[in-house]
């Protein structure tokens, strides 16, 4: 149940993150809302895979860059990951599009924001 609340989070960031960055765009179903919540929830799916596979690769890869800066690499790094999911998504045409690395930069901020807040509101499971 945990897993699909944060999917469920995870899809809210990315849908919020598209409305107040310009350059980021989600694809539309063209089937009505019903069928935009499954595009968003599949572009969500990825964005978790792509984040709970390749970016522990990628961060310890730049550990030596997360230390020189304090952590402020991550930031870079939550963008990259932004930037994969939407070439990954992007190809099969009910995806997320990206314009370039500042709105794959700001987007990956918003996300990160939305994820904080709405996972404290999300009691973790104990026991």
């Amino acid at each position: 149940m945990i897993l699909v609340v944060r999917l469920v989070i995870n899809a809210i960031a990315i849908w919020v993150a598209a409305h107040f960055v310009g350059g980021i765009a989600l694809a539309s179903s063209g089937k009505g809302t019903g069928w935009d919540i499954v595009v968003v929830l599949g572009i969500a799916v990825v964005f978790t895979v792509i984040n709970a596979f390749i970016k522990p690769v990628v961060k310890l890869l730049s550990l030596p860059l997360l230390i020189l800066t304090l952590g402020l690499f991550t930031l870079v790094i939550n963008a990259l990951m932004l930037w994969l999911t939407a070439a990954v998504t992007d190809s099969t045409g009910y995806g997320l599009t990206v314009a370039g690395f500042g709105a794959a930069f700001w987007g990956a901020i918003i996300i990160s924001i939305v994820n904080f807040v709405l996972g404290a509101l999300v009691p973790e499971r104990r026991g």
